[in-house]
């Protein structure tokens, strides 16, 4: 009785998210592809560690995004309480920029696409509940990033020529919130799991949504497929985002 019970509050906790958090889609989305693959290594009871790589595209799968790469080190504070830290080295392809004069109608600047550098550091506190099969767990994640000064082209329509035109190096601070659901069912070999993001500045800057399955094979080796919904907040000019995920993971 009590295990029929657990199955209803975590069909009906995944429903709420599926259908109540997650926001409906426009036309005018974007789409891409999210592969990652990671190894994870246990040094000791408490401490792991890894390293992961991952790959994203835009512009409805055309454009290849970001190429990101990086270890991590994560601590078992307490049975239900654990920490982590990383750093990623970011790769990324930035969008182009256009400009207008102040007819609207005249071209001013344009900035093609160009690839850069990023450096992002994370410092995060999980905390998880188990009731049953079901476990709820929180995320809080400061995230810092730093991009280098970088020298691009831009062409001066009013000059008619190109020159060079210097982006300026910027760091930035996000906190990112995470609640997540994982539902793990008797004798089936895919276990569901869903969860929303926020990623907050001085404002909310966007949202993730999540549903997925996750499998994993004789403890050494899990694969992930999930879907992932990103609502960009309203100060900023990026379209919202539907993504594939495909991911993988080595423990050793």
């Amino acid at each position: 009785m009590a295990r029929s019970q657990g199955k209803q509050l975590a069909l009906l906790l995944l429903l709420l998210l599926c259908n109540t958090l997650f926001p409906t889609p426009s036309l005018a989305d974007d789409a891409g592809l999210v592969v990652s693959a990671e190894a994870s290594h246990k040094i000791s009871k408490k401490f792991t560690a890894g390293f992961e790589t991952e790959f994203r595209s835009r512009n409805n799968f055309r454009t290849a995004e970001r190429v990101s790469l990086g270890p991590s080190l994560s601590y078992k504070l307490l049975p239900w309480l654990k920490a982590s830290v990383s750093y990623n080295l970011l790769i990324e392809n930035n969008k182009e920029h256009l400009t207008y004069q102040d007819d609207e109608v005249s071209y001013n600047n344009w900035r093609p696409s160009y690839w850069g550098l990023r450096h992002r550091f994370n410092v995060a506190l999980t905390a998880s509940y188990k009731i049953q099969r079901v476990e709820l767990s929180l995320r809080e994640r400061w995230q810092y990033t730093y991009r280098p000064s970088q020298t691009i082209d831009n062409f001066d329509f009013d000059e008619g020529m190109w020159e060079d035109y210097e982006v300026r190096g910027k760091g930035k601070n996000v906190l990112r919130s995470r609640l997540q659901l994982e539902w793990d069912i008797p004798k089936c070999k895919f276990d569901p799991y869903a969860s929303v993001e926020f990623h907050t500045t001085r404002e909310l800057e966007k949202t993730r949504f999540i549903v997925g399955v996750s499998h994993s094979v004789k403890k050494k080796h899990s694969f992930k497929l999930y879907y992932r919904y990103q609502l960009t907040g309203s100060g900023s000019d990026d379209p919202n985002i539907h993504m594939l995920g495909l991911g993988y993971t080595y423990k050793f």
